[in-house]
């Protein structure tokens, strides 16, 4: 089944943890329903930010069943799928098609800091992930692989048809953007941002129809994609502008963390566990962080009361 390119904001959901850093489904259910109450035009799960290299394959099923089942058809669930072996990232990709998925991301292949892949199997590897699959795949262009992703492999890319989306997150975003959509032109429907939208509104001039950020601030970012694309730029500038401060502290202080701490702050969660040896947020971080959010009116800490 293939989708039109999705438009405003696509948080990341973290894998919710109870203190003991057992899964946490209810609480990973009162996630989806914060993000889809805050405007969320679609929710992944199982990415970087979920915690995806800490989860045992048998984990990554059941945080994605819970999120599809609450999320009952209201919004669409991108299931990232990413694995250095096209074989497993090929299963894994169809289990999420059958659990009732509709988009799957998948990073370039690579193990490591050095293990990379060429470009002619990079074509290979997608090509072997969207045999016999009915849903669409997002390209995650992003740091974490050193498989460089050229614009001209993304546009070879596109050219395989279940590849209808991808996310860049790389440095110049709005350049890179700019150049793929030249590129690619309509094969690739779907450009969109991450990094917590740290760099949006550039990235919207270039070309971009959504952000994919994480669970801090979703209402906002929904908003501001929304009037941008309605004509309002001015003012998606001018709201964008009033929380970059919030999205900056995230990116720089906190990384994945800062999510699950407001979550808990604001009741939706039970513990902001990471699982070891991911660090967790030193007590002057966490309250600099809840400061910042108070004052940028943020609805994860008032969401749950």
């Amino acid at each position: 089944m293939m989708m039109t390119a999705l438009q405003g904001v696509l948080p990341v959901a973290p894998t919710v943890f109870h203190d003991d850093e057992t899964l946490d489904l209810e609480g990973q259910r009162r996630v989806t329903e914060f993000l889809i109450d805050a405007g969320s035009a679609a929710i992944c799960v199982l990415a970087n930010y979920s915690e995806q290299f800490s989860l045992t394959d048998d984990e990554r099923v059941r945080v994605l069943q819970a999120t599809v089942d609450e999320a009952d058809g209201r919004v669409p669930v991108i299931a990232t799928t990413s694995a250095y072996s096209a074989r497993v990232a090929r299963g894994r990709s169809l289990d999420a098609q059958r659990r009732g998925a509709q988009i799957v991301m998948l990073m370039a292949p690579f193990y490591g800091a050095t293990m990379t892949v060429a470009e002619g199997a990079v074509l290979d590897y997608f090509r072997t992930v969207a045999a016999g699959l009915d849903v669409d795949i997002m390209v995650q262009d992003a740091p974490m692989s050193p498989t460089p992703l050229s614009v001209d492999m993304l546009a070879s890319l596109a050219e395989i048809p279940q590849v209808r989306h991808v996310k860049i997150e790389m440095p110049r975003t709005a350049t890179k953007i700019r150049a793929v959509i030249a590129a690619a032109g309509d094969n690739l429907p779907g450009i969109y941002d991450g990094e917590e939208a740290i760099t949006l509104v550039p990235d919207l001039d270039a070309g971009a129809r959504a952000t994919m950020s994480s669970a801090v601030i979703p209402e906002v970012l929904a908003q501001i994609v929304a009037r941008y694309h309605s004509g309002q730029r001015d003012r998606a500038l001018e709201e964008w502008e009033r929380i970059l401060p919030l999205i900056h502290y995230e990116n720089r202080q906190c990384g994945l963390a800062a999510a699950k701490h407001l979550l808990h702050a604001g009741g939706i969660i039970g513990s902001p566990r990471c699982r070891a040896p991911f660090p967790e947020l030193s007590p002057v971080v966490g309250r600099e962080l809840e400061e910042l959010a108070r004052r940028k009116d943020a609805l994860v800490l008032k969401w749950a009361s």
